[in-house]
């Protein structure tokens, strides 16, 4: 990503707390208009990290670029009231004494903007976050979704650089939350607004991010798009982090740089075929200790497609319906493994014994 088109730039970005390195070394490019999502466990440093980029933390070590200027370094940091960027919380942060008008139009008033232009620009808000017509309402009238669009019409009202989210929808009930990340990513690409998000859930992420960023005690994982993330994880916490997995050790049999797979020989018996990169495939030798990949998704259970492996013999220990699919948890050779097969093979939930395999392609090296 060229220099100049970067929104805002994270160099080796250090935050300390005692002895503890919350942010260890962190770079990160956001492009101008980009949806960067930052996402890993409670710990990790994503949320020092936003609030490092938001000013209310000042960095040990490193640089903070917004449009190419220094915002903050080790030595100094530019006020949060300087650096045009709007923030919303994860508790909405809406005043219970003001009107939805009052609050949204906040910033505006401290502008001094006219009145007439803070009237418009307020209602384009409340459009923008699908509320026009409530600006008369006080919040204690409003649900929770609707305080938290508040919140967020208040953060785009004054047009900042920037949009900066700390996990704003943790607390909403599951299916408003899952309305409002498609509601969320609509917005984003209808205003073109640049957004660096924080949560821990895994689905927000995949849905909001044009770019996600896997953070683990301070530092980054991984960052690619979305569908990389989760076919391709870079190690074994993005694989067990982002959505459910089966991991198996095994070591190198065979490496076929031709097709980008590597043979696996586990505990299972007969070696497997899995999938890697081609830059880690011209380090592995045979011998080596790896480690696979497995999505649920990636098991055929009794032939159900098409495999270049060979078949495992399997015991089902449980299963449960989950609706448009069964979810079975099966014994392989002493290891617990995860699967799914469509509703209509319920069948297969009330076996005791299952032939599965895996898919060359899906199976993945970390």
């Amino acid at each position: 990503m060229a220099e100049v088109s970067s929104k805002l730039e994270l160099r080796n970005l250090i935050k300390l707390f005692g002895e503890v390195r919350a942010v260890d070394g962190v770079n990160l490019r956001i492009a101008s208009g980009e949806s960067v999502v930052l996402l890993g466990p409670s710990g990790c440093g994503k949320t020092t990290t936003l609030r490092s980029v938001a000013g209310f933390i000042k960095p040990d070590g490193g640089e903070i670029l917004l449009d190419g200027q220094k915002i903050a370094d080790g030595n100094s940091s530019m006020p949060p009231e300087k650096r045009r960027l709007g923030m919303v919380f994860q508790n909405y942060a809406v005043w219970p004494h003001k009107s939805v008008f009052q609050n949204v139009a906040y910033g505006l008033v401290i502008a001094k903007l006219g009145r007439e232009v803070i009237a418009q620009r307020v209602q384009r808000a409340l459009e923008l976050v699908k509320m026009p017509g409530l600006e008369n309402r006080m919040p204690g009238e409003l649900s929770g979704g609707q305080q938290q669009r508040v919140a967020l019409a208040r953060a785009i009202v004054t047009e900042p650089s920037m949009l900066l989210l700390d996990e704003p929808l943790s607390n909403l009930d599951a299916g408003l939350r899952e309305e409002m990340r498609f509601e969320l990513k609509e917005l984003q690409e209808r205003i073109g607004m640049t957004t660096l998000y924080v949560t821990h859930d895994q689905e927000e992420a995949l849905v909001l991010a044009d770019r996600i960023v896997v953070m683990n005690k301070g530092k980054i994982e991984q960052v690619d798009v979305p569908r990389e993330i989760y076919l391709h994880p870079a190690s074994r916490f993005v694989a067990t982090f982002v959505g459910v997995t089966n991991l198996l050790d095994a070591t190198v049999d065979a490496v076929d740089a031709k097709t980008g797979r590597v043979r696996a020989a586990s505990a299972l018996g007969e070696p497997f075929w899995a999938s890697s990169r081609k830059d880690k495939l011209q380090t592995l030798n045979k011998g080596d200790r790896i480690a696979v990949s497995v999505r649920p998704e990636a098991i055929f259970v009794n032939g159900s497609a098409p495999s270049l492996n060979p078949k495992f013999r399997a015991r089902v220990q449980k299963s449960a319906f989950l609706g448009n699919r069964i979810d079975l948890r099966l014994d392989l050779k002493g290891q617990e493994f995860r699967c799914q097969v469509p509703k209509f093979e319920q069948d297969l939930a009330q076996s005791h014994e299952v032939d599965v395999e895996f898919d060359s392609e899906l199976a993945w090296v970390v």
